[in-house]
């Protein structure tokens, strides 16, 4: 059976170095398009999968690797952002995009290094925190692919068209379509320094149990999501209101003591992180807006906090979330 490094006729492939080193973009791109690691990877696992099925001959004549591989992704991506719809409409409870924690906190395995996941080389910044990829989960699937490769990526209408099979005009409308969600459902970001106070203080007002100070620095119109997936406890609907998350919060701790609350960052930006016997059960991520905390997302499924823990995966835990 011939491999990606052994190519059918045993000799080394000369360009495997080159091919590669495109993992991480495409690691980067398609869990942009989808908000989701595990279906990043397997997108990336598939398109290497197409190309090593190719002919060599077809492979030798393809002029710029990357463009083909990113076209594949993409077009991959569309396909399971299509199905996706389908699925989610099953999911239980609210889908939540798997957060990601910072580089230098990846888990660390039985050897002391850090895990090898590729997840550890998706880049953070503004176009991955929680608040803009639950933004593109509105948008359409060609709507998405569009705006992420000719905003994010900086890919020109011309190569966005031939990726997606569309016009550049088309694709253009798409990606202005896509920009005006955006704009219509993110206030601007504000500092991250006040950012990380904000959730700094929400943390010790939780800790304290204080309900005051709390409802202080939540937005009167806040609102709380969370996913469990259906694995883990979870409340099916969202929370409205400063006063209830609040109230919702301190009751969680009044019913799990043992619950350890920690500082990190989600997806770029300062969140929280909350342990149970050392096991990260949920990953709390904060949009600011205002000066107070407007949106919580937490996501409690435990299939999205792989890159977080190895340890206790599928294990429900007392945390009061139902």
């Amino acid at each position: 059976m011939s491999t990606p490094s052994e190519p059918g006729d045993g000799r080394a492939d000369p360009s495997l170095d080159a091919i590669m080193s495109e993992r991480r973009r495409l690691i980067n791109l398609a869990y942009r398009m989808l908000g989701s690691l595990a279906e990043a990877e397997d997108v990336v696992q598939e398109t290497y999968a197409r190309w090593y099925a190719l002919p060599q001959r077809q492979r030798d004549a393809v002029e710029s690797v990357g463009g083909w591989l990113t076209t594949v992704a993409s077009r991959i991506c569309l396909d399971v952002l299509g199905s996706a719809r389908a699925r989610r409409e099953r999911y239980v409870g609210e889908w939540i995009p798997e957060p990601l924690p910072e580089r230098t906190e990846w888990t660390v395995g039985p050897s002391g290094g850090t895990t090898t996941d590729p997840a550890d080389r998706v880049t953070l910044d503004e176009s991955v925190n929680m608040a803009f990829l639950v933004v593109l989960e509105s948008m359409t699937p060609a709507e998405r692919v569009a705006f992420i490769l000719h905003d994010v990526f900086r890919y020109s209408f011309a190569e966005v068209a031939e990726i997606v099979g569309r016009t550049p005009v088309a694709c253009r409308q798409l990606a202005s379509s896509a920009r005006r969600r955006v704009r219509a459902s993110q206030a601007p970001a504000g500092p991250t320094a006040e950012h990380a106070a904000l959730v700094r203080g929400f943390k010790q007002a939780w800790e304290a149990k204080d309900i005051k100070t709390l409802i202080a620095l939540l937005d009167p119109d806040a609102t709380t999501v969370a996913d469990g997936g259906g694995l883990a406890s979870a409340r099916l609907q969202p929370i409205d209101g400063g006063e209830r998350i609040a109230r919702y919060l301190v009751d969680i701790l009044a019913r799990t003591p043992a619950l350890t609350i920690l500082e990190r960052t989600v997806n770029g930006r300062p969140g929280l992180v909350a342990q149970y016997d050392g096991v990260t059960v949920a990953v709390y991520a904060f949009e600011v807006t205002g000066h107070r905390i407007k949106h919580i997302w937490v996501v409690r499924n435990p299939e999205k906090l792989r890159p977080w823990t190895t340890e206790g995966r599928g294990r429900d835990t007392p945390t009061g979330d139902e």
